[in-house]
């Protein structure tokens, strides 16, 4: 039978005189006695195994600090208190080798749970790391509209000629969109900043000269000049500004251009446009000359700013540099959903070039020609375009004499290489043939 006496009375020592201790004490003493209602019952192995002295003021004691721990982690009284709790119900004579288990596994748990602020940045880290999910589009929803081209931006006009949405150049410039060009698109009615958005370009059809006005373009002006001073005179090939036929010296008010993300100083590369009937382009061309794209280059250090190179740039200084000078010629980068763009920008920004890049996993040819025909380089990434794209890009980059040749790897050298070879004339794909990459002098 089971020798109940030892128990009772260390439950009667341990009973206080308040309500709460003598009710705790009572369901103790009673689940004493029930033990011994049924000896065949409480001499069972199962039965024996069950039976666990249970102390409920440390039980108590736990289930409390735990739920404070819960709502709030960073309070360290309730995570003390609890392991306190947990330390006294382990050395309870009679507990099993199972339960006093659990609570060392409680123990381990509650001693390695991260602080809040650690588990803020941990879930900022990962938020972080996520990939970015696109937005699904339903291009069955997609509506067509015609280009119209504006200095900056277009309009899109729908079959009664009536203007439904103008868009920025900023969402268009990509797609190297004309007047006539047929787009598929679909309003953004949950973006204020964006009336709609372009899915696709799929056609093209002539408009009448009486509706749409004729613009001029010159593309890759450089800025040249110092601050408050800035003017262009021609693009990055040397082709001299000229408006029918009068070279023009355009002056440049960079108030205008001023902002976190563009700064036009000497060295900038611009888009010019201009309506060709602008009666302004006469007596006033600055007037009449809007600046329609920024390119995002590398901006000048200034020589009164001294600052202590770091040991990442001093490391990055010492990369060996190719004897290359792409003298802001524009490169396109074929990759698909911009992976690994930004390393591959910094190669063609470290030789003074403007990188392009260019969706390889869009299959639509008329997009792609529309990406690439107004390159002077392009680079192909395989690892990363889609196979029908590769063979639509080699294509069009030899339909418009354009330089091109392919990097078979995603890594800084390959690419790095590639261009080397597509600037000097060189095979396109490198192979197993020697080919003699010259550096530039230290």
């Amino acid at each position: 039978m089971f020798d109940y006496r030892n128990n009772l009375k260390r439950i009667l020592n341990q009973t206080a005189g308040d309500e709460k201790s003598l009710k705790n004490g009572l369901a103790a003493i009673k689940l004493i006695l029930g033990m011994t209602a049924d000896t065949d019952a409480n001499n069972s192995p199962e039965s024996a195994k069950n039976n666990v002295e249970v102390d409920f003021q440390q039980l108590n004691l736990l289930l409390k600090s735990l739920t404070r721990f819960i709502i709030n982690t960073a309070d360290l009284s309730a995570k003390n208190s609890a392991l306190s709790a947990i330390q006294q119900l382990t050395l309870t004579p009679s507990i099993n080798k199972e339960y006093r288990q659990n609570l060392v596994d409680l123990k381990k748990a509650l001693n390695s749970a991260p602080a809040t602020k650690d588990l803020i940045d941990k879930k900022v880290f990962e938020q972080a790391l996520a990939p970015i999910k696109k937005p699904q589009r339903d291009y069955r929803k997609g509506k067509r509209y015609t280009v119209i081209r504006l200095l900056t931006g277009c309009d899109l006009i729908n079959d009664s000629n009536r203007t439904v949405f103008t868009l920025t150049e900023s969402q268009i410039h990509s797609l190297n969109l004309k007047s006539g060009d047929i787009v598929e698109a679909i309003p953004e009615d949950k973006n204020s900043h964006y009336d709609a958005t372009i899915l696709r370009v799929v056609g093209f059809r002539d408009l009448p000269s009486m509706e749409v006005d004729a613009i001029s373009t010159f593309k890759y002006a450089v800025v040249q000049g110092r601050s408050g001073h800035l003017a262009i005179t021609r693009n990055a090939q040397g082709k001299k500004l000229r408006i029918h036929g009068k070279q023009i010296l355009l002056p440049v008010d960079s108030s205008k251009y001023w902002d976190e993300n563009i700064r036009l100083t000497d060295g900038s590369i611009v888009d010019l446009a201009w309506y060709d009937g602008d009666v302004r382009l006469k007596k006033n061309p600055a007037e009449a000359i809007q600046i329609r794209w920024v390119y995002q280059l590398e901006q000048p250090k200034d020589p009164q700013i001294r600052k202590k190179k770091t040991k990442k740039e001093a490391k990055d200084t010492k990369v060996p540099r190719l004897e290359m000078d792409l003298h802001y010629q524009r490169v396109g980068i074929a990759v698909g959903d911009n992976q690994n763009e930004a390393i591959l920008e910094s190669v063609v920004n470290r030789y003074h070039g403007i990188p392009i890049p260019i969706d390889a996993f869009q299959g639509k040819k008329k997009v792609i020609e529309n990406q690439i025909k107004d390159l002077d380089i392009v680079i192909l990434v395989t690892a990363f375009a889609a196979h029908d794209s590769t063979w639509n890009i080699s294509e069009f980059a030899n339909k418009y004499h354009i330089k091109f040749a392919v990097s078979s790897s995603k890594g800084y050298q390959a690419f790095e290489r590639a261009l080397y070879r597509a600037e000097n004339g060189l095979p396109a794909y490198e192979g197993n043939q020697t080919i003699n990459y010259r550096l530039a002098d230290k």
